[in-house]
């Protein structure tokens, strides 16, 4: 099964991606949460090319991508897991929440720093929050993404086909909590005890900035109750709320590729402080 897993890499990853979207893609058509503000097919047209344009990138420049380093760690005996034994499943549980905990920790880092922020707006820029939000990152930060990926695996040594999972499920999770999609208040409640849920990440995507710099998890929601960053609901409410950047509101700018790959080139590079707060929300 591993070999083949191993083997079938790139075509396992593609098989889940394309179906997860389509059963995203399909409950938003059937149960949207929110009203579109843009037409939609320029917008999936320029998402889903910019999501083209970093799979052909990253295959150019690591045709192994990430399963390849993990395969590089175990046959140089680098990494956590080459020193220490322990079950296949606790392996697997262990390298998921890592793996997980640096996506979150990246996440803040990437609102925190000035530069790292200007390329992570291409993804908060988007109009409009659905399935193809999920996917929609400026090249150079999914370079930099990739590079600090291949470092955790280097010190944790995980599994190669465990790294194969948790692309699949990191994959699967950004377009599920991306979606716009609704779920029973209930339902929703106990998913976000523990996954990240479409209305728990939206919040991050508000104008405000109080919002934005809070729900930074992409899987489990642990990281954001942890440290602090979680918020339940957004104070304009689910539909209330405005979707993207305040300054960015053209669509030509932020939901057509060449604005978008543009964007962060555009203005002075200013303080974003992570802690910053435009709002007084009483300590919550």
């Amino acid at each position: 099964m591993e070999q083949f897993i191993l083997s079938n890499e790139m075509a396992i990853r593609l098989v889940f991606f394309f179906g997860i979207f389509a059963v995203i893609a399909g409950w938003e058509l059937a149960a949207p949460r929110r009203e579109l503000t843009v037409p939609k097919a320029g917008r999936w047209i320029s998402n889903l090319a910019i999501v083209a344009l970093n799979t052909i990138i990253l295959r150019l420049l690591f045709p192994a991508a990430a399963v390849g380093v993990a395969l590089f760690a175990n046959q140089q005996g680098w990494g956590l897991f080459n020193y220490v034994q322990m079950p296949l499943w606790l392996a697997i549980v262990v390298s998921v929440t890592v793996m997980d905990s640096m996506i979150w920790l990246q996440h803040v880092v990437v609102h925190a720093i000035p530069l790292l922020w200007r390329l992570h707006r291409v993804h908060h820029a988007d109009l409009d929050y659905d399935v193809t939000t999920g996917a929609r990152f400026h090249p150079i930060e999914i370079l930099l993404s990739m590079l600090i990926k291949f470092s955790v695996i280097l010190l944790l040594g995980p599994p190669a086909m465990v790294v194969v999972a948790f692309e699949v499920i990191l994959n699967a999770m950004a377009m599920f909590n991306h979606g716009n999609i609704r779920l029973p208040a209930a339902l929703d409640r106990i998913l976000r005890m523990l996954l990240v849920t479409p209305d728990m990440h939206r919040v991050h995507h508000s104008v405000e900035d109080d919002e934005t710099n809070s729900n930074f998890g992409f899987n489990l929601s642990v990281w954001d109750r942890l440290f602090g960053t979680y918020r339940a609901q957004p104070r304009d409410g689910q539909l209330g709320m405005t979707i993207g950047i305040r300054k960015f509101r053209d669509p030509a700018e932020v939901d057509r590729l060449p604005g978008m790959l543009m964007l962060p080139f555009k203005g002075k590079i200013s303080g974003y402080a992570i802690n910053r707060r435009s709002w007084d929300d009483g300590g919550e």
